[in-house]
């Protein structure tokens, strides 16, 4: 029995050293002990992104480093050493939300895991705040992580923090007849964001304002010359329509007068007839809006006047569109027409949409010529009264609606070509001249 305990001791003694890792060539390998320490261990990066430098240290000569996360790059050094670093770049946070991810250190069985927190990027409900020129107050709602400032250098916007989330914002009234813009600039401790501030100047008092719409731009021609917004077209006769004219940039075709912009066309005494076309804010134009001008037309048999569009992107007509908000030739007097032309619709094929109106005096008083055009429907009008409507087929076919696109203002007076010179011209009845009140664009806010 003794005999028989002693071999029952000696077995578990042997079971027990083999356990612990013992020197048998046998046995399986021991208990990795390796230990990792890093500083810090944690990482908070600013929104708009951030670099750290990480220091790491094993009990063994050899550590590696991941991440899962795209937004964070990492760069390591030492590690086939016991300390080494991990060079951390995250990149700016573009989304609205905080975010967080783990970067994982290996040294042989041993894992230690480095926690990174993004913040979320310094937000405001409004970016862009349009006012009108008699003077707004507005709210502006902020998301931000940390604390922050509002400040302003414009003495005409008054700032002021309501709480954490908000601040108001009020603009003085503007009697210029300038619009102006001031920025607000918003800073934490690691972010700046700027945010724009218009007001319309005095001229949105005294205009006829379409309900919902705001003035973006216009021009009242009060100057001594034309504004860098507008553009000459400079071509040689016979350039489109078989047109007679030359058109050039000088100040005989185009010139400011008593509050009116002039475009004169006249026959010079080389025998060239020469007039002016010119352009709004052609590199830029406008996507939908309410675009109106007020205009007095020439007479005489050859004249042919337009108020109209074409697309900043133009490559091909009629593909790309064209919008005559305005049209008359002197040999039908006082007989006003709207039209628009795209690849279904247009005059080479007599398939165009067009509708005409007779009016009293167009060629001797000033009328309102004016386009609405919206993502649904191109509306033209004579003194407030509709003239031409073309809806939105709401197919998506650019073949039938084009007018989707940003589309820049021209004011031009051509003489004779196939549709002006159809029953021949009278060079009597030059010099002509066509007479513009103003040209103004208003959107929606």
């Amino acid at each position: 029995m003794n005999k028989l305990k002693g071999l029952a001791v000696a077995f578990f003694s042997l079971l027990t050293m083999t356990a612990c890792g013992g020197s048998d060539s046998n046995s399986p390998a021991g208990i990795d002990n390796a230990a990792i320490t890093c500083t810090p261990e944690q990482l908070t990066a600013k929104a708009a992104g951030d670099k750290a430098t990480l220091q790491v240290s094993t009990t063994k000569k050899e550590w590696t480093a991941y991440t899962d996360a795209s937004w964070v790059k990492l760069s390591l050094n030492g590690t086939a050493k016991s300390a080494g670093t991990i060079d951390v770049i995250v990149d700016k946070n573009t989304g609205t939300e905080a975010r967080s991810t783990n970067i994982t250190i290996k040294s042989g069985a041993a894992r230690k895991q480095i926690i990174i927190n993004q913040l979320a990027p310094l937000q405001v409900s409004e970016r862009e705040i349009q006012t009108n020129s008699t003077g707004e107050t507005r709210t502006v709602q902020v998301t931000s992580a940390e604390e922050w400032t509002v400040t302003t250098s414009d003495s005409w916007i008054t700032v002021a923090k309501i709480d954490a989330k908000s601040f108001n914002v009020a603009t003085a009234k503007n009697d210029a007849h300038e619009a102006r813009t001031g920025k607000i600039i918003l800073k934490t401790p690691t972010q700046t964001l700027d945010v724009t501030v218009s007001q319309s100047s005095v001229d949105d008092r005294t205009m006829n304002i379409p309900a919902g719409y705001s003035l973006v731009w216009h021009d009242e021609f009060d100057g001594t010359g034309l504004s860098s917004a507008w553009t000459h077209e400079v071509q040689k006769s016979g350039w489109v329509n078989h047109e007679q004219q030359n058109y050039v940039n000088n100040s005989n075709v185009t010139y400011l007068k008593d509050g009116k912009l002039n475009i004169t066309c006249y026959k010079a005494s080389d025998g060239k007839i020469y007039s002016g076309r010119i352009y709004a804010n052609k590199n830029t134009g406008i996507k939908y809006g309410y675009v109106e001008a007020r205009i007095l037309l020439p007479s005489g048999k050859g004249t042919w006047p337009a108020f109209w569009m074409m697309p900043v992107k133009f490559s091909t007509w009629p593909g790309d569109g064209e919008i005559d908000i305005m049209e008359e030739v002197g040999v039908v007097p006082n007989e006003v027409s709207s039209s628009i032309h795209c690849n279904a619709y247009n005059h080479v094929k007599g398939t165009q949409k067009t509708h005409a109106m007779t009016i009293s005096k167009a060629e001797g008083d000033y009328h309102v010529y004016a386009l609405e055009w919206t993502e649904n429907s191109i509306k033209t009008y004579v003194d407030g009264k509709e003239q031409l409507y073309f809806p939105n087929d709401g197919k998506g076919n650019n073949d039938t609606w084009p007018f989707n696109k940003e589309f820049y203002v021209i004011l031009n007076l051509a003489w004779g070509g196939d549709w002006g010179g159809m029953k021949g011209t009278d060079e009597t009845a030059l010099p002509a001249t066509m007479k513009v009140d103003y040209v103004r664009v208003f959107q929606k806010k």
